[in-house]
């Protein structure tokens, strides 16, 4: 008997509903808020826009602006997230928690505080910094010894580098109190109140970084089965590895440089995304892709209303989901590990 769909087939469609379900949670992040707007006033903002309208001024400058940071933040960090988890073959890789979030969260309010920066391309590059320093430090650290890389190493590693980073963050914010709300939403994760002009600096990073993970997948697939196996494919590891890099510093940097240090979207997503479809990556990024931004699409949405009229930061609704996550998965794989011995 021949199956209705080919399991490839059946991806595909299941991306098309994963697509279609990011186009309703964006279109939830306009057409609602705490100013009540009416669905017909919703649309006329788009199709016959009058700025002498309040409505039509929250709907295309506040609300609209906020999705689109969701889109591309959540996005971003999920890819991130899946692609860390391939290099190092651990499951709880995550920009937050292997210290590259701390890291350029750190650079910035360093150049803030030192150096004459205010634009956000120029911000943009120390969160680049940071994010390369505490990602090549952890990969160092983590590959110190006669074993090599493993996956415990590697998450002391990133627990020691964020807590080095976060250290730094604090001690500067101590020296200089006046500048405390300039930075705060650096510590904390929002998106709140973001003008898209911000967003136009580090646009084309995060988008060249998420094409350029995607046009890597196959090669994602075989470092993620082991370096060997890569090797003796034909596959040249040190470069894969680079351009595997370079991306998760791009994408997290950017994240971080316009809406600060949000965790777990780059813990969770990979896992829910292998979950629907596999470990081949191929399918993996783009799943990771569009299912990080409707988490972060979805918890937006929760932060304005659960304690309206005020607003919780974006980072501490996703650190609800994922801490628990994070103990689930730590859990699951030392019993795994236990079993193993």
């Amino acid at each position: 008997m021949v199956p209705l769909l080919s399991r490839s087939s059946f991806k595909t469609l299941g991306l098309l509903v994963v697509a279609a379900l990011l186009l309703l949670a964006f279109a939830l992040s306009v057409a609602i808020g705490s100013t009540k707007i009416a669905l017909p006033a919703t649309i006329d903002s788009f199709l016959r826009y009058d700025p002498s309208l309040n409505e039509h001024v929250i709907i295309r400058t506040t609300r609209l602006p906020r999705a689109i940071y969701a889109v591309l933040i959540g996005g971003s960090l999920a890819i991130a997230g899946a692609l860390m988890q391939a290099l190092t073959r651990n499951p709880l890789a995550s920009p937050g928690i292997f210290g590259v979030n701390a890291g350029a969260v750190a650079c910035v309010v360093l150049a803030l505080k030192f150096l004459p920066v205010s634009s956000m391309s120029q911000l943009a590059w120390f969160a680049f910094l940071g994010a390369a320093i505490a990602s090549l430090t952890v990969y160092f650290l983590g590959s110190l010894g006669r074993e090599g890389m493993t996956p415990m190493k590697v998450v002391l590693a990133g627990a020691a580098m964020t807590a080095l980073f976060t250290s730094i963050t604090q001690g500067m914010l101590v020296l200089n109190e006046s500048g405390l709300q300039s930075v705060l939403f650096w510590l904390a994760g929002s998106i709140a109140g973001k003008e898209l002009s911000a967003l136009y600096p580090v646009m084309p990073y995060m988008l060249g970084a998420g094409i350029a993970a995607l046009a890597m997948a196959h090669s994602v697939n075989l470092i993620a089965s082991g370096e060997e196996m890569a090797k003796g494919l034909g596959q040249r590891t040190a470069l894969v590895k680079a351009g595997i890099a370079v991306a998760v510093v791009l994408l997290a940097g950017s994240s971080v440089a316009v809406a600060g240090a949000i965790g777990f979207v780059g813990l969770v997503i990979p896992h829910f995304a292998r979950y629907l479809v596999g470990v081949d990556y191929r399918w993996v990024l783009p799943y990771s892709a569009a299912l990080g931004g409707i988490l972060l699409l979805l918890a937006d949405i929760a932060a304005r209303f659960l304690i309206m009229p005020g607003e919780i930061p974006l980072g501490v609704m996703t650190g609800l989901v994922g801490g628990p996550f994070f103990v689930y998965i730590a859990r699951k794989g030392l019993r795994a590990k236990g079993g193993a011995s």
